[in-house]
């Protein structure tokens, strides 16, 4: 499985590659606004010189010429840009003509197999199940990742890949792992979360005295 940021933080972003475990981004306009970017253009193509992977960016409007339209614009910004459609009637026709101009999409907002599976036959690149907000919902986000994984797995001709998305802590991430998505997008709490664990901790601690010991005794 593949880990993404889900982040506009420039800063998050680059300390995530750094540690060699991140190889893509997913923004919105909500995240680009939390970080109090004005120009969505820039900061795009400011994450796309940064990763060297997919950096999914999202179409903001909803009638479906203008979707085409903007989804263009932003699929020219960077080789490495993925274009962000929401998982609609609208969104289905725009995604088969953008693969057929070989655009890649990341059909987001998923909340069902069916969208899922209409997604993979439109030539979604990457669907997005959310997983926490159907949980919020009183759902279970992680079986729709194990059912979209599991009916992908039997059709050879599927080529989409399942990306997890709204993960809230890092035991989502071992769920869509054991799930089979190919990919997590992850807050970069989460990614810090990930990387801890407190016998770690212990552990060092218990090395460095002990080497400290042994040093002061020779």
């Amino acid at each position: 499985m593949r880990i993404f940021l889900d982040t506009a933080n420039i800063e998050q972003i680059k300390e995530g590659v750094k540690l060699g475990v991140v190889s893509g981004v997913t923004t919105n306009p909500t995240l680009i606004s939390k970080e109090g970017h004005r120009d969505y253009e820039a900061v795009v193509k400011e994450i796309c010189s940064i990763v060297n992977g997919p950096v999914s960016a999202e179409v903001v409007v909803n009638d479906k010429e203008a979707m085409l339209i903007q989804a263009r614009k932003i699929a020219a910004w960077a080789p490495n840009v993925v274009v962000k459609i929401p998982s609609t009637t609208y969104g289905l026709e725009v995604t088969s003509q953008l693969s057929k101009e070989n655009i890649k999409v990341n059909l987001t907002l998923c909340f069902s197999v069916n969208q899922a599976i209409l997604g993979a036959l439109a030539g979604a690149t990457f669907i997005s199940p959310f997983v926490g907000r159907l949980d919020d919902a009183g759902h279970d986000g992680m079986a729709l990742v194990k059912d979209v994984v599991d009916i992908y797995k039997k059709y050879e001709d599927l080529t989409t890949e399942v990306l997890a998305a709204s993960i809230r802590h890092p035991l989502h991430c071992v769920a869509a792992a054991k799930a089979g998505a190919h990919i997590a997008t992850i807050p970069y709490k989460v990614l810090l979360q990930m990387t801890q664990n407190p016998l770690t901790d212990v552990g060092i601690e218990r090395f460095l005295a002990d080497w400290q010991s042994v040093s002061e005794g020779t």
